[in-house]
């Protein structure tokens, strides 16, 4: 008899409740999309949000431990490319949505899933 097949979870990121919430305000006062974004690091910004002096966005919310700002390059660059692939992306959603929502208006974390398919989104307690 062979061993037990074992479920593997999906992997994830986490995603700061507190980190996303001015970036959500800045989307739904702007009326734009949330992208996230996988280049320099995992991250969300507004479609239209404030840039700047140097052009780079001032509002960002990125996944925990993948922020080329505090996280050492090869930790960030190798989390990043294990949970979601080789390829940069930029995937947009509505900050009006229910996950997003419940950020907004309470103390919750956001965990996203990938498979190569798809994205999901789920609130977690902090």
């Amino acid at each position: 008899m062979g061993s037990p097949a074992v479920a593997r979870r999906p992997p994830c990121h986490c995603f700061k409740g507190s980190d996303l919430k001015p970036v959500l305000a800045e989307a739904i006062a702007n009326q734009c999309s949330i992208i996230l974004v996988k280049d320099q690091g995992v991250y969300w910004l507004a479609e239209r949000g404030e840039r700047q002096a140097n052009g780079r966005q001032k509002l960002i919310a990125y996944a925990v431990g993948c922020n080329p700002d505090v996280d050492a390059f090869d930790d960030w660059w190798a989390l990043a490319r294990n949970e979601l692939g080789d390829d940069d992306f930029g995937e947009h959603f509505d900050p009006q949505s229910e996950a997003f929502t419940r950020i907004v208006n309470g103390e919750d974390d956001l965990e996203l899933a990938a498979t190569a398919t798809h994205l999901t989104l789920r609130t977690v307690t902090s």
